[in-house]
């Protein structure tokens, strides 16, 4: 038996309890995992709201790392005892012990630990996705710049210190003038307190009037319409997540207007579909953190127990950097 974070229903943080579940043998494709820290996401209030509709009873949680106690047929990347981390499909990490399918498990490197293994797999191949396949038509080259709403979360501090290896130049946005001095020292060029400031016309001031070339928005809702004004002509908008909830409806014709615009909606698991692909975008992650180009940032710690907290904490946008639990 293993301990598990639940729902039956959806809704607050008050729905997720801790329940006791049987843990299968893995089967075919499979591997038992024992997990020693949990990564907390976004897409984990989304399940849990309902956001992003799933069958319940719900099991929630999609990263973590820990041992591999078990091999099912077929699975040959793995072994007894290898160290690993993994962000993926199903729900579910949110627990002391799990079997799953091993597409999305990777070894973890000697000189990474399993609490930065849970802490930076779902953000930090969200941020190589970003950065490494979600690219302006003109392209992306050292010294242009690009705008990186929530900058001091779990995504935005990866994503800020890459760009910066990358030789972007990168204009932070973040809700308290903490968070942007936290962005600045993670690489940020420049940083907005948008609570103070209209981020778009700063952007337009940084930017000497050009804008942009990309936009990557996690927040939705509150960041759209003005997100869509920094680009300069030809611009990209990469949409990954709904932090205040999701983008309204728009008319296309609204990108014409302002510079015949790209938009696109990401999410990480289109991009992790194969085995090879995420194993190359990890092996990517990997490189970068331990080059020493990359610090994973663990700013919150939980017990399994106190999940309801964690999740409390990152929905008011008290956290900065990645938030784990710890079984």
């Amino acid at each position: 038996m293993a301990r598990a974070v639940e729902i039956r229903q959806f809704g607050g943080a008050e729905q997720m309890q801790l329940v006791d579940v049987a843990v299968l043998a893995p089967g075919p494709g499979e591997v038992r995992i024992r997990q020693h820290a949990i990564g907390v996401n976004f897409i984990d209030v989304y399940q849990r709201t309902g956001l992003y509709p799933n069958t319940l009873p719900l099991r929630l949680g999609m990263e973590a790392a820990g041992e591999v106690l078990a091999v099912g047929a077929g699975v040959t990347h793995l072994a007894v005892g290898d160290r690993v981390a993994y962000a993926g499909f199903p729900p579910g990490s949110y627990c002391d012990e799990r079997s799953m399918p091993a597409q999305g498990v990777c070894r973890l490197p000697d000189g990474i630990g399993y609490e930065t293994g849970a802490a930076m797999m779902l953000k930090g191949l969200t941020a190589q996705y970003l950065l490494k396949s979600c690219k302006p038509v003109e392209g992306l080259e050292p010294g242009d710049h690009v705008l990186l709403h929530a900058a001091a979360g779990g995504v935005g501090l990866i994503a800020c210190q890459w760009a910066k290896a990358l030789g972007l130049r990168v204009i932070a946005t973040a809700g308290s003038d903490d968070k942007c001095a936290l962005a600045l020292a993670n690489g940020a060029s420049h940083a907005i307190n948008y609570r103070r400031e209209d981020f778009a016309q700063r952007v337009r001031e940084i930017t000497a009037g050009e804008g942009v070339k990309v936009v990557y928005d996690s927040v939705g809702k509150d960041t759209w319409e003005g997100s869509l004004d920094c680009l300069r002509p030809l611009g990209l908008m990469v949409s990954f997540g709904n932090a205040s909830g999701p983008v309204p409806e728009f008319a296309p014709a609204l990108l014409a207007a302002k510079g015949s615009l790209y938009v696109t909606r990401q999410t990480l698991f289109v991009h992790t579909r194969t085995r090879e692909r995420v194993q190359r975008m990890a092996d990517d992650l990997f490189a970068v953190v331990q080059s020493g180009a990359v610090k994973i940032h663990i700013d919150q710690r939980f017990a399994l127990a106190d999940v309801q907290q964690a999740h409390r904490s990152l929905e008011a946008r008290k956290t900065t950097g990645s938030s784990i639990l710890l079984p």
